[in-house]
């Protein structure tokens, strides 16, 4: 299977993986995928660390690296009022999780400098690709990419931001639906890719959202996408960062039990629905989402708490929890090695393909 893409990046599959686990990248780049190593969780130190891991695993087979470079954020963690510590605290103690209101680090890193100091460590690696999402690329980040002869994916949720990356400098743009895990706009992929496709023609668009087999690819492909980007469908993989209490959720959820909350990040993120989502979203003492990154400072250390209270087994936390994932869930109720789901999407979509030929005959 031979696009455009394919041939720029050296890869056998125009199947793209997102994901915040190395195994996952690395296995899904060993079995003929493009692995994209979500770095937004990590220092310098630890991304270098993890890029080291991936070189090692890979044997020179291209990869990527994803930075969260939002186009507007809130000031600093000493901004945080004092209500929404409060509301965190009370929420967690009314699941029984006891929760000291610390803060870790993570929203510091979601910035344009924390994105450029992670991107300085990936291009000392043999990436193949650095993503932006959520803002245009910065000039800085685009100056440092094109220096070191690698291209630079946007992900977008409209055609006028799709416009806004090429202008920016992007050589690849992800149009992604709102079916997808994680931060969305509104409009459905089906809708969305051909009208990307045709506004930044000739720049190379890969398809997300709603995308989790072959059939679904084949789709994307008919739609004018060059290939697609996955997110969700490898967070049941064996290989899977996910905590197994909210894998088990995942296997058992429906595509209704997902929503669009910034009740994680301060902006619209699709995830699994929970006693979470339901406080900060409709509850009656909600202070409602801070921006980002407050927010996202706030529940990402209220959520490590809630974590290990679910994986102890306790039910109050297990109603917490949840993770971002798009509305394929549905169709994840097994846990496969993340290899065997890269053959398994291939071979469908060779079939769809063959049967979709005959239809012409």
């Amino acid at each position: 299977m031979r696009t455009a893409i394919c041939e720029r990046l050296g890869v056998e599959f125009p199947l793209f993986a997102f994901s915040h686990c190395r195994d996952v990248v690395a296995a899904v780049t060993n079995a003929g995928g493009f692995g994209v190593l979500g770095a937004v969780a990590y220092s310098a130190e630890q991304l270098d660390t993890e890029l080291s891991w991936i070189d090692a695993q890979v044997g020179g087979r291209p990869y990527g690296v994803d930075v969260l470079v939002p186009g507007k954020t809130e000031g600093p963690r000493s901004t945080i009022p004092s209500e929404h510590l409060a509301f965190t605290t009370g929420l967690l103690q009314r699941y029984g999780v006891p929760y000291a209101g610390t803060l870790g680090e993570l929203g510091e890193r979601v910035t344009a400098r924390g994105a450029t100091e992670l991107i300085e460590v990936a291009l000392k690696h043999r990436v193949g690709l650095i993503a932006s999402a959520l803002g245009p690329p910065p000039p800085q980040m685009v100056t440092m990419a094109r220096k070191a002869g690698v291209p630079v994916a946007a992900l977008v949720g409209t055609v006028e931001h799709a416009r806004r990356q090429v202008a920016a400098g992007a050589d690849l743009i992800v149009a992604q639906g709102t079916e997808a895990g994680g931060h969305t706009g509104e409009i459905a992929t089906m809708v969305l890719v051909p009208q990307v496709v045709d506004a930044v023609h000739p720049t190379p668009v890969l398809a997300a959202g709603g995308i989790a087999s072959g059939r679904q690819m084949a789709a994307a492909m008919a739609l004018g996408a060059q290939g697609v980007w996955c997110g969700s469908v490898w967070l049941t993989t064996e290989e899977a960062e996910t905590p197994q209490s909210v894998k088990r959720k995942m296997l058992a959820a429906s595509s209704l039990d997902t929503v669009r909350s910034r009740s994680r990040t301060g902006k619209p993120a699709r995830q699994l629905a929970s006693a979470w989502t339901a406080a900060w979203d409709s509850g009656e003492d909600s202070p409602g989402p801070l921006g980002m990154p407050s927010q996202m400072l706030l529940a990402e250390s209220a959520m490590a708490y809630v974590v290990r209270a679910a994986e102890r087994g306790e039910a109050g936390a297990a109603e917490l929890a949840n993770y971002f994932v798009g509305q394929v869930v549905g169709q994840l109720d097994q846990v496969k090695p993340a290899r065997r789901v890269v053959h398994e999407m291939m071979e469908e979509f060779a079939e769809t393909i063959e049967r979709l030929s005959r239809i012409t005959e």
